[in-house]
């Protein structure tokens, strides 16, 4: 929402906007010259708005989205916004469960190698872009992440389409995990004839629709049997470095600035991306080399006392085992992973997942579930997901209320040569600065 935000404002419209509380992205947005609204409200809809623009956590009850009914004002989802943005561009667009933010971020910065000067709308706020989501590009290329929450990536209709992977997320508006695939399969189709889709093979779901495609396509992954594969993948550190094969020709070692498997997997899409625009491998190891990431992204935020403090946006099973395993194959540490599960629909649906996410974990703190707007439910809670977790975890678990109290608990618990990991899509990225606020004392 921001990064279109940010977009609009450099066109120069005139954008204002509502969030539930104050952050960087607001104050970002009215320094830019955005009317900014603390909470909702029907005053905030006035007389001269053109059109009402909602994320997929808004619903047809909030008061300005009544308001703006009442006034015949459209009320369109950020996808449609983004599509008209994507309209008379030449568009890629990222989706996926997981890894969309990181591979988006890794094919604008390519493409911007590349000197394309592509126009750019991403998830979470990239450092390259001086912290912020969004760029205005002056060519006619744009790279936009697409959000399959509410289906409402279906209303982009990019050159290029790239699925990272799917998963059983948004069971909410889908109902079933083969409504999910079936809108996956409309958004690959829906690319022009003259288009084409980056799939990644290491992907079950999509390795199994590759039959049922109707459009072109190319793959990438860790077997030699994708498009573009991966090879003597080595981890060190934050740097991750890798062979390219192209259809069994060597394009040679590449090497990014983030740890993990899952980081070569949208390094290869973005390889993939980049080769479909004719640029040479050798900008795209520039790009990649050059890459200093993404803030919730495995982002470093300091070491005190040995005790090495790192925030992830991990949210899900999926990602969750990725962030872990990177740790593991990257640092030789003791890991403490801190969770806050986002949303009561989510943890409800996916517990037991939850429940085997974290073996490569040594002690695991849950903390309470971060509602994002959800009622809280009877049947699931921290401490219940928590008590499931210590009864298969080989470490040690524990419940911790997020209070005032918990970046202390957390400090306690840690050993010089410690890597604590803060994870999740809510308020723990705030718990990292207040832990080595801690350790210092």
């Amino acid at each position: 929402m921001s990064g279109i935000a940010e977009v609009l404002l450099t066109l120069g419209c005139r954008v204002s906007g509502s969030d539930l509380q104050d952050s960087d992205i607001t104050r970002r947005l009215a320094s830019m010259g955005a009317s900014i609204n603390l909470g909702h409200d029907e005053a905030n809809v006035d007389a001269g708005t053109d059109v009402v623009v909602v994320s997929s956590a808004v619903s047809d009850a909030n008061d300005e989205v009544r308001t703006a009914r009442l006034m015949r004002v459209p009320v369109i989802p950020r996808a449609e916004m983004l599509a008209e943005l994507m309209r008379v561009k030449c568009g890629v667009a990222v989706a996926g469960a997981n890894g969309k933010t990181t591979t988006t971020s890794l094919v604008a910065s390519v493409l911007a190698a590349g000197g394309l000067d592509p126009t750019v709308v991403i998830g979470g706020r990239l450092k390259s872009l001086g912290g912020t989501n969004a760029r205005l590009g002056q060519s006619r290329y744009m790279v936009a992440e697409a959000d399959e929450s509410d289906g409402s990536f279906l209303l982009l209709k990019p050159t290029i389409g790239v699925v990272t992977n799917i998963d059983r997320e948004h069971m909410d508006y889908y109902g079933t995990f083969e409504r999910l695939i079936d809108a996956y399969l409309e958004f690959i189709n829906g690319v022009p004839f003259y288009g084409r889709v980056v799939l990644c093979m290491d992907d079950d779901e999509i390795a199994g629709l590759l039959g049922r495609l109707k459009k072109r396509f190319v793959t990438y992954g860790t077997s030699l049997d994708a498009d573009f594969a991966a090879a003597d993948i080595a981890y060190d550190g934050l740097r991750t470095s890798f062979d390219v094969i192209h259809r069994g020709v060597s394009l040679g070692r590449l090497q990014v600035g983030m740890p993990g498997k899952h980081t070569v997997l949208n390094a290869l899409a973005a390889v993939a991306v980049a080769r479909d625009f004719n640029i040479d491998i050798a900008t795209c190891r520039r790009a990649l080399g050059e890459f200093d990431g993404i803030m919730r992204r495995f982002e470093v935020k300091g070491e005190v006392g040995e005790v090495l403090v790192i925030d992830d946006y991990a949210h899900h099973p999926t990602e969750l085992r990725a962030t872990l395993a990177a740790a593991r194959n990257s640092f030789a540490r003791r890991t403490l992973a801190v969770f806050q599960p986002h949303r009561y629909s989510r943890t409800s649906e996916l517990f037991q997942e939850f429940t085997a996410a974290f073996d490569d974990a040594d002690v695991v703190v849950v903390t309470d579930i971060y509602a994002a707007g959800e009622k809280p439910s009877d049947s699931v809670d921290g401490r219940r997901l928590a008590e499931a977790l210590a009864r298969r975890h080989r470490g040690e678990v524990i419940y911790a209320a997020r209070d005032t109290n918990l970046a202390g608990r957390v400090a306690d618990l840690t050993r010089p040569g410690d890597l604590v990991l803060t994870l999740g899509a809510g308020d723990v990225t705030r718990l990292g600065p207040e832990i080595l606020s801690r350790l210092g004392r």
